[in-house]
């Protein structure tokens, strides 16, 4: 586990020429992404955040950005609405931010929800939690390449189950279509995540990939597929409610814990010198690719089921997720 206050030290010394210029929030209304951008903010440096969210949110999430500008007024923080379960809306907003900036040093993923019971569908016909949780995200990432790439540091985080990957995915089911279960979803989505983020580190050195589990942190996204007041919602706030609770880190932590891996050299890049135990990808190296870390900001290779998926599955994957994003490409 890397140290609390090894990590507030660290996010003590950012600097003009650590701290993202630019960066891309997806999901940041609320959750980890929300935490991470007042960590962000906090540091008192310049930033310009596209911070990306749902018309409903809209409202609160300009009041937020009210608050932060009153916290640094040399952080500007730019709403972007969209609808970043369908596809075309995705390519819009990223069409959007192209044309107002040539270098991103930050792209921080984080949308999605838990979803129980039947595949719901997007207008486009592909799942709604598999496009918030991997296909916009992916889509997201090849578009932002270009500007992530000219960036000094350029570096992607997607928030998800990074460490967690199994091979036991179905590669003649990889959107869940022919059998459906949330049991199947979740472990599918987060290993594809890791299988197209290490190709694209493979092919893209110079950009820095992290595919990050937060571990238990309240983010409120159980509840944006139960309502509370079903039998279904008081199962959940008898048993699972209580559990994250417990478990769950403080905001102010969860926030450092992020701003560290947006900055710190542990993971690859140009970020804030780190001296201690270096991180390592999911070769199992001591180099630049694709990090898989934990919530105690460790990097937790998962050596031997990346091998074999490596070997069994990420071509597959691979062809299958182009198929999905070749026409927005």
């Amino acid at each position: 586990m890397v140290a609390y206050p090894a990590i507030k030290a660290s996010n003590a010394a950012i600097d003009e020429s650590t701290m993202p210029q630019v960066a891309v929030f997806v999901g940041g209304t609320s959750g980890i992404g929300k935490l991470t951008i007042k960590a962000l903010v906090a540091t008192g440096h310049s930033t310009r955040i596209y911070l990306v969210g749902r018309k409903s949110s809209e409202g609160r999430t300009k009041a937020f950005i009210e608050e932060q500008r009153s916290v640094n007024p040399k952080a500007e923080i730019v709403w972007i609405e969209g609808e970043v379960s369908l596809l075309a809306d995705t390519k819009r907003i990223c069409d959007l931010i192209k044309s107002k900036e040539t270098c991103i040093d930050l792209l921080f993923l984080t949308a999605g929800y838990a979803q129980f019971w039947k595949l719901e569908l997007t207008s486009e016909g592909h799942g709604i939690v598999q496009t918030l949780e991997y296909y916009s995200r992916m889509l997201f990432v090849e578009q932002l390449l270009p500007q992530l790439k000219r960036a000094n540091a350029g570096r992607v985080i997607s928030v998800a189950g990074g460490g967690l990957e199994t091979t036991r995915i179905d590669l003649e089911d990889l959107d869940l279509k022919k059998n459906f279960s949330s049991f199947k979803g979740q472990p599918l989505y987060l290993t594809q995540n890791s299988l197209y983020m290490e190709q694209l580190a493979d092919d893209n050195p110079d950009v820095s990939f992290i595919h990050t589990w937060p571990g238990f942190v309240d983010t409120g996204n159980l509840w944006r597929s139960v309502d509370r007041n079903s039998w279904m919602g008081w199962v959940l706030w008898l048993t699972l409610q209580p559990l994250i609770s417990l478990l769950t880190y403080t905001d102010d932590e969860a926030g450092q814990r992020y701003l560290f891996q947006s900055t710190s050299a542990a993971f690859g890049g140009q970020g804030v010198d780190w001296h201690s135990k270096p991180g390592r990808n999911s070769y199992d190296r001591q180099a630049n690719g694709l990090y898989l870390v934990n919530h105690r900001c460790d990097c937790t290779p998962n050596a031997k089921t990346m091998a074999t998926l490596r070997k069994e599955a990420r071509g597959k994957n691979w062809a299958h997720t182009q198929s999905v994003l070749g026409p927005y490409l």
